[in-house]
């Protein structure tokens, strides 16, 4: 497809990464009367979650891809325009705008927000089924293992160092490096000989699960096996950074995007969110993140106030001009209403 035939939408904000940070960002642009689209190339970190945990006002039972597909809904029933497409590239127009280039789609904003998340590193199978005793976030999945056997996979200082804050939660939590060498440092392996965890050294053969599908016990090489109900691994993340780096945006050392406390990173207008920005991976958290970009987006955006030195230089705001919301908003704002 020619550049000519490539089709050019037009929107105020241009979110990419329909996550719960993402979503929310867009729910907020949506709200406060900013053309939005939301394109995301589905899957991701949340979408894998078994149960929702930590979220107020959403019970266990419901799934991770659940959980999203409830937003997209809203998001629609607002008036934003939710795509599943993947973004090769974003780069500033001549005009001081947006290009996001999509697989067929053009999309031109004003803004940007980069809410592409990172990608756990998985170890190498047999592994137990994820969420089914394979999981990756402590502060969301601690709670389901209170009194059970745990592990915890990897060799580095923070592998070890989650392995001794599972010791708050159970009396049965090992360790295993799965035949590589740990990278710890000597001050955490004087934290693990003080501490009540087993170092198991071998590598994973084999895995047995329930009839429910959940963890039973790990089988190893030397043919020992050791029950667990589940564990976490901690082999790092690969960060989602290509777009901001492209644009310019300033990065950490450890892959995330630098950001202010409410998403502005050091590109003009374009903004980072989520599990891609330093902080806590919670849902929660990205709800937050999510929202106070918005917030931001749309005091940037907005039509009114105008600027004193705009009124002083035009005429007066005319009754016409208000208010200053898209028609297809507006339309759809006011159709959503339930008040009657």
């Amino acid at each position: 497809m020619t550049d000519d035939e490539t089709d050019r939408q037009e929107y105020e904000v241009v979110v990419i990464g329909g996550g719960p940070a993402g979503q929310t960002a867009g729910l907020y642009t949506t709200r406060l009367g900013h053309a939005t689209a939301v394109v995301e190339r589905g899957g991701g970190r949340a979408a894998m979650m078994q149960d929702v945990h930590n979220v107020l006002g959403i019970t266990e039972e419901t799934s991770g891809s659940e959980f999203l597909e409830i937003g997209r809904e809203q998001l629609e029933s607002y008036g934003c325009n939710v795509v599943r497409d993947f973004v090769s590239s974003v780069s500033e127009t001549d005009d001081g705008r947006y290009r996001v280039c999509a697989s067929d789609v053009d999309y031109i904003a004003e803004s940007v927000v980069l809410a592409t998340g990172f990608d756990d590193v998985r170890p190498q199978p047999p592994l137990p089924r994820t969420g089914r005793g394979l999981h990756y976030c402590l502060h969301c999945d601690a709670y389901m293992f209170v009194d059970e056997p745990v592990y915890v996979m990897g060799h580095s200082d923070s592998a070890a160092t989650v392995a001794a804050i599972m010791l708050n939660f159970t009396d049965d939590v090992d360790l295993l490096t799965r035949g590589d060498e740990p990278t710890w440092s000597d001050e955490t392996a004087a934290m693990l000989d003080s501490h009540p965890i087993g170092v198991i050294r071998e590598d994973v053969a084999g895995v047995r699960n329930g009839d429910d599908g959940w963890l039973e016990a790990l089988e190893f090489a030397d043919g020992s096996v050791r029950e667990y109900r589940g564990g976490f691994a901690m082999y790092g993340a690969e960060y989602n950074n290509g777009l901001a780096a492209d644009l310019g945006c300033d990065i950490n050392d450890d892959g995330t995007v630098s950001v202010d406390d409410h998403g502005r990173t050091s590109v003009e207008n374009v903004y980072a969110v989520g599990d891609l920005t330093p902080g806590h991976n919670q849902v929660p958290v990205a709800l937050g993140e999510g929202s106070k970009a918005g917030i931001a987006i749309h005091w940037t955006l907005r039509e009114f106030p105008r600027e004193l030195e705009e009124t002083d230089t035009t005429e007066a705001v005319r009754d016409e001009e208000v208010p200053g919301i898209p028609d297809e908003l507006l339309e759809q704002a006011v159709s959503f209403h339930t008040y009657d």
